[in-house]
């Protein structure tokens, strides 16, 4: 008996290692329109009694401003082009660090493997997954395809996903017209879009937005990502 329940488990994760392999592989080449974190929003939605409509455009890379893209990488995750997926320091930092409120220090990488693959949590299940689909991604997608998808999934508002929905949504054109403080104040209301807003920027989020425009202009600009 226990021999009969070892071999349905290996065959078990051998299933799941193929199946995850292949739902990487097909997502390195087509568009992302979904994933199960917009699935659960519009399903909290619909049981508040809510607009249940998902704003969500999807763009290639090469239609959506670079100030974007580096505004996201200055704000998010400054070390995206040279890691593989983990941010080591900064976990290090978030763990040593004596602060009132946890300081995050999940990479641009693994918020992609967290939103495209999985569910939002914090058990120890939802998090070693996160760190599986975080090194599939790093060796399956290369880095201009994991900021894409980040670029067209992530949440930036109220039922809105995506840096095209949120720019039509907030700024009325298309997001390959952004300029860069626009970028910035997209980037600064990243930690929690549904409590900061882009429409109606409080002044935390100019300042942060300020203070994300220096750090692009630090970072040297858009060459910084030039070669992703």
């Amino acid at each position: 008996m226990l021999f009969r329940l070892q071999f349905i488990a290996l065959r078990i994760l051998i299933l799941f290692f193929g199946i995850s392999i292949v739902w990487v592989l097909i997502l390195k080449f087509l568009p992302v329109w979904i994933t199960p974190y917009m699935l659960s929003c519009k399903f909290n939605a619909f049981k508040e009694d809510e607009d249940t409509e998902i704003h969500q455009d999807w763009e290639p890379y090469e239609n959506i401003s670079k100030e974007v893209a580096l505004a996201v990488v200055a704000s998010e995750d400054q070390n995206f082009p040279k890691h593989w997926g983990f941010d080591f320091d900064q976990i290090y930092n978030a763990v040593t660090e004596k602060r009132k409120r946890a300081r995050g220090a999940s990479t641009i990488s693994q918020q992609v493997a967290k939103n495209v693959f999985l569910w939002h949590g914090r058990s120890l299940i939802r998090k070693g997954l996160e760190a599986y689909f975080t090194i599939l991604i790093e060796v399956i997608w290369d880095k201009e395809r994991i900021l894409e998808v980040y670029l067209n999934v992530a949440e930036m508002g109220k039922m809105t996903f995506g840096v095209e929905a949120a720019s039509l949504r907030y700024y009325k054109k298309s997001a390959k017209k952004l300029s860069r403080y626009e970028a910035a104040r997209i980037a600064a209301v990243l930690p929690n879009p549904i409590r900061f807003s882009i429409k109606n920027p409080s002044s935390y989020v100019n300042k942060r937005t300020g203070q994300i425009v220096r750090q692009m202009r630090a970072l040297g600009g858009q060459k910084y990502i030039a070669d992703l």
